[in-house]
This record gives structure tokens, sequence and C-alpha cells, in this order.
């Protein structure tokens, strides 16, 4: 009996922690996609993949999840490029990207 609640209490806590993870990555895929379209570059594959997770103390003190999502985008058309956009709980911690060529008119 204690081993069947033990068991639903961990299934609990793992469904939990995934669907706020996925809820994350749609947060981070929005500003993504957002950041691409303001310095006018095209995002690739409209997809953001996690890359790592720590644990990581925000401005107030409080422990959050650090989560680091890799992405691809384009300049020009012709080559790819890498980016990463770091979320610290369900805020936007930064994005970065690498530097990239763009055409002139």
């Amino acid at each position: 009996m204690l081993d069947d609640l033990i068991l639903i209490a961990l299934l609990l806590v793992g469904y939990l922690y995934w669907f706020n993870g996925q809820l994350v990555k749609e947060l981070a895929l929005k500003a993504v996609r957002a950041h691409c379209l303001n310095v006018d570059v095209q995002m690739l594959d409209e997809y953001v993949a996690l890359n790592g997770v720590r644990l990581k103390r925000d401005q107030a003190g409080k422990m959050r999840l650090q989560r680091t999502f890799l992405f691809e985008f384009s300049s020009t058309g012709n080559e790819r490029y890498n980016g990463i956009c770091t979320m610290l709980g369900r805020r936007v911690e930064s994005i970065q990207m690498e530097p990239y060529r763009f055409e002139e008119f």
C-alpha cells in the first residue's frame, strides 16, 4: 500500500516537472521567434532544443531551474547559425546569437 502511494507520488512529480518544462519550452520558443523577428533574421526549423538544466538563484534569492535551449537561425538564407536562449524559471534570462553575416542593400 505504501509502495503504491510512493510510486503514484513520484509519477505525479515527474508529470508536473515534464508539464512545466513544456510550458517553459513554449515560452522560450515565443521569445526566440520575437527576437529573430526583431533583429531581422529567419529562425530555422521553428524549434528550440533543451540543452541543459541546473539550479540557480534569481534576483530575489529564490532557487529556480535554469534551462538552456539551442536554436538555429539564418540571416541570408544560405548559412545556419546557432543561438542560445536561457530561461530562469519562466522568465527569459538571455538570448545570445553567434556573429552572423547580413546582406547589404
